[in-house]
């Protein structure tokens, strides 16, 4: 796998072989980016982290710090290991934890982030999870965007919390990019 832009556009990092998971590809990741545009000095929280591809990628695009959220113990090592290989360890995050514990923690800590970034393993119910949790825990700044991957047949529109709501989709094959914005008259 490759970090497709930024100041480690071109690097490569470590994706182990055998892994159920499935790494979002470079197209996604290139795409996304472009969809969100400039995340300099920005706060970038990718949950479901994997490997650490999508957070990697923002911290090559300028983001000031980056969370990177992943329950699986050899996922958040091989992520702790690319971090080390790509010297990001200043500004990089490992919190090896579900997605509920990782945002609790954030939002304990006074974090505020501008990006958002989920990729939750597909068709089990885990996009409307994420979004509840991000509804119910203080983790977002006043502008944060929220993109999600997922199946184009994940249900999760009536599930949406108050706060939360859907502001453009993409669809790829299989897959969306589904991008969301937290309301004003939310104060977290």
């Amino acid at each position: 796998m490759r970090i497709t832009g930024g100041d480690l556009g071109g690097r490569a990092y470590y994706f182990p072989p055998g892994i159920k998971e499935r790494p979002t590809s470079d197209f996604l990741r290139e795409t996304i980016f472009n969809l969100l545009g400039p995340v300099e000095k920005t706060i970038f929280i990718d949950l479901f982290a994997g490997s650490g591809g999508v957070g990697l990628e923002a911290a090559s695009r300028g983001a000031r710090q980056v969370y990177l959220v992943e329950k699986n113990k050899k996922l958040a090592d091989i992520i702790k290991k690319n971090l080390r290989s790509l010297s990001l360890e200043t500004k990089c995050f490992v919190i090896a934890a579900d997605v509920k514990i990782g945002l609790k923690e954030l939002a304990q800590e006074k974090c505020r982030a501008d990006f958002v970034f989920a990729d939750p393993p597909y068709n089990r119910g885990l996009v409307a999870t994420t979004l509840n949790c991000l509804g119910k825990y203080k983790a977002l700044s006043e502008e944060s965007i929220i993109v999600i991957q997922h199946s184009i047949n994940e249900k999760y529109i009536e599930f949406l919390p108050d706060n939360i709501y859907q502001v453009q989709q993409r669809k790829y094959g299989e897959n969306a990019l589904t991008f969301f914005k937290r309301s004003g008259n939310d104060t977290g």
